[in-house]
């Protein structure tokens, strides 16, 4: 996915963007009404007086703003209470609620569409055949609306709950983990640790996260150069100013080529996209992190509910089966540009985010650490020689923080019989 591809999407996913459009559609709709009966093929029979329509569109004017300053605060109250009961990320991916933005616009739509119904009606720009228009448009507007509004209600049930919560969390992890299984290294080839340092470094102007790297883009400036890439980081890192991006080889000696690699260094720049915060997108590791979040909070002394950290278990472990089962496929990746080498991604950072966190602060729990081997356990007769020894690494470490944690020696050994059966 191109820089640019990347922005329009998060562009996309903005509430705004859909209310602007819808908005304008209301608008759209109650003007064109009015010059609706200049191009009716047939003459209509029927007679709708002002008043009609004028009533039916105050209603519609007058309740929508209520109904929609009203949706607007329960939104808000769902984002505060996922950000203090599940975790500020995964506030985002509230925001980003398609059903939410739907809803919100439809009655934005639908208020933008009654204001101005009622401001060309009282001009009496529309005429007998323009208000018998107005008038069914207005009725498919109503209909939409109760739509939107039952949809709503059933929405309402779930949204901003825990389980909702990390529902999308872990959709989102799913999304990135599959991109990644699909593109292994962003499109590249794999860097190893021998790799030989290539010596023009591309270094940060910004401090931040990594978002999003454009490779087809770095791909382009070295072949046009003619020289290979190494990126040095990788989606979700923190980099600081003057930290390498990525290092070029130096171009043959030519005073043209020279030129252009300073150009090509600035393109290859403007290719990472730095934020303040983490991404979704290419970053896999992210979504297990904020389920892992998710798990603290819950095993937190003031919410002290080992049930969702043990459901998170369940979620995280689900995930990384995905990850193994692929990676055991046999199925082997053409790279699109294989002059660029991206870092791996590896089975033990997968592990450390999802699964470290929880078995420290649920240390002390018997319930979360016998669920805790469980999972590591399957998780270990699965995936290639790396992903299981990174499940082992983590069931053995998880082991350790129970042993010191634990108050009850019937509790230590029901763990040690859990984790010395496999």
């Amino acid at each position: 996915m191109s820089k640019w591809q990347w922005i329009l999407r998060q562009f996309g996913r903005s509430l705004w963007v859909r209310a602007t459009l819808i908005g304008f559609l209301g608008v759209a709709a109650a003007g064109l009404a009015a010059i609706a009966e200049r191009f009716l093929p047939w003459q209509l029979r029927y007679d709708i007086s002002a008043d009609a329509v004028d009533s039916i569109l105050s209603i519609i004017a007058s309740s929508m703003l209520a109904v929609t300053t009203f949706s607007l605060s329960v939104m808000t109250s769902a984002y505060n209470a996922a950000a203090s009961n599940v975790t500020p990320r995964a506030k985002r991916l509230l925001v980003q609620d398609r059903v939410t933005q739907n809803v919100l616009s439809t009655f934005i739509g639908a208020f933008l569409f009654g204001m101005v119904g009622l401001v060309v009606l009282k001009t009496g720009a529309y005429g007998p055949q323009g208000r018998v228009v107005l008038f069914i448009v207005t009725v498919g507007v109503i209909i939409l609306v109760v739509g939107a509004l039952m949809g709503w209600i059933n929405h309402l049930t779930t949204f901003g709950g825990v389980g909702a919560t990390t529902d999308r969390v872990e959709n989102a992890a799913h999304d990135a983990l599959v991109a990644r299984l699909d593109l292994p290294f962003l499109g590249g080839v794999p860097a190893a640790a021998d790799d030989p340092e290539l010596p023009l470094p591309v270094l940060s102007s910004q401090t931040g996260y990594v978002q999003h790297i454009d490779l087809p883009a770095i791909a382009g400036c070295v072949e046009a150069l003619d020289v290979d890439a190494h990126v040095c980081v990788v989606p979700g890192a923190f980099i600081y100013e003057g930290t390498p991006l990525a290092r070029l080889d130096r171009p043959a000696l030519d005073s043209k080529k020279e030129d252009a690699a300073d150009t090509a260094m600035d393109e290859v720049r403007r290719a990472f996209t730095i934020g303040r915060e983490r991404s979704y997108d290419q970053d896999p590791r992210f979504g297990l992190a904020v389920l892992s979040e998710i798990a603290q909070r819950a095993l937190s002394p003031a919410v002290n509910d080992p049930g969702t950290a043990i459901d998170v278990i369940g979620r995280c472990t689900r995930l990384l089966t995905l990850w193994a089962n692929r990676t055991t496929e046999g199925e082997t990746i053409e790279p699109r540009h294989k002059r660029v080498r991206v870092p791996l991604l590896t089975a033990a950072d997968l592990f450390d985010d999802a699964f470290r966190l929880i078995a420290r602060d649920g240390a002390a729990l018997v319930e979360v650490q016998l669920r805790l081997q469980k999972a590591l356990r399957a998780l270990a007769e699965m995936g290639d020689d790396a992903f299981k020894d990174a499940a082992r690494a983590q069931a053995a470490l998880a082991l350790q923080r129970a042993e010191q944690a634990m108050t009850q020696d019937a509790d230590r050994d029901r763990v040690r019989a859990v984790a010395a059966s496999w």
